[in-house]
């Protein structure tokens, strides 16, 4: 399983609802940030996600309410007697690895690396890459995304006699000599399995860009930070509104939608939540702690 919790769904200033941006993936009991708003480290204890666990952060640009986050969970991390061979890598678009050193981060355990479009992180059993968004300059979403995997086919495996030990044996080894001698290849007995995917976007306005990284994704986490009365102002600042984000699920086909960055002016959502779904039925407006198992 898959843990996504969204740990900050504010946009700009946090407020008593909502903290500044930041979600979490726990993927093999490791966690893995995107985006790290002031205070992240203390909505990670507050909803269980284990900061000593933290392997990567991944910044989606260079807006404030995205990166300083950075320096109390490092300072935390120091503190708490994190060794420089456990590394904490940080990507983020060119100008990361300046900002990471003014928050006086340089501790040894911290790898902070500019980044662009492509492959940024990989990981056991998975890969990070980034796209590029509209949001002023070098502005980056991210997709993770599992690697494709094997499920065994019940029928095929009894047929050849495929049992106990052997099962373990065709997954490390590939193939495995089954009754009568007979060699059996892993690609005779399983069927090919996609790999999960979630897309982040941080902050955006309506781009393609999205729909192509999103597609078929399990999980697109877009932006939302007007209703759609004020799209004019959204376009202004370079932010999608709530049915920007639903288009897009719709038109890359996703499983579910979570649309966060909420501006403080909607203290309800529920008009916000409608909106979204007569675009897209599976979406939902993010909240602090809201999370999502895959």
């Amino acid at each position: 399983m898959i843990r996504v919790v969204v740990l900050g769904s504010g946009a700009s200033v946090p407020s008593v609802q909502r903290n500044l941006a930041s979600v979490a993936v726990r993927y093999d009991g490791d966690v893995y940030l995107f985006d790290c708003g002031e205070g992240t480290q203390r909505q990670m204890m507050k909803y269980r996600m284990s900061y000593a666990k933290a392997k990567a952060i991944f910044i989606s640009h260079l807006d404030a309410d995205h990166y300083l986050g950075i320096a109390g969970l490092c300072h935390t991390l120091n503190l708490a007697g994190r060794k420089p061979e456990e590394k904490l890598f940080i990507y983020g678009p060119r100008g990361t690895a300046r900002i990471v050193e003014g928050l006086r981060c340089s501790y040894g355990f911290v790898d902070v690396r500019d980044v662009g479009e492509g492959g940024v992180h990989r990981g056991e059993g998975f890969v990070v890459s980034a796209f590029a968004v509209k949001h002023g300059n070098n502005a980056l979403g991210y997709v993770f995304e599992e690697d494709a995997g094997r499920n065994f086919d019940k029928a095929k495996c009894d047929k050849l006699g495929i049992e106990g030990i052997m099962f373990r044996e065709l997954e490390q080894k590939g193939e495995v000599v089954a009754g009568k001698g007979k060699k059996v290849k892993i690609g005779d007995v399983t069927i090919p399995k996609k790999g999960r995917k979630i897309v982040y976007t941080g902050d955006t306005m309506r781009c393609e860009a999205v729909v192509r990284a999103a597609k078929g994704a399990d999980l697109l986490i877009h932006e939302g930070t007007f209703g759609e009365e004020l799209k004019m102002e959204a376009a202004e600042k370079e932010h999608a509104t709530v049915s920007d984000a639903a288009r897009a699920a719709k038109e890359a086909k996703v499983k579910k939608l979570v649309i966060t960055h909420i501006s403080n002016r909607y203290e309800n959502t529920a008009a916000l939540l409608k909106e979204a779904r007569r675009a897209f039925a599976a979406s939902e407006i993010a909240h602090d702690g809201l999370e999502i198992s895959i």
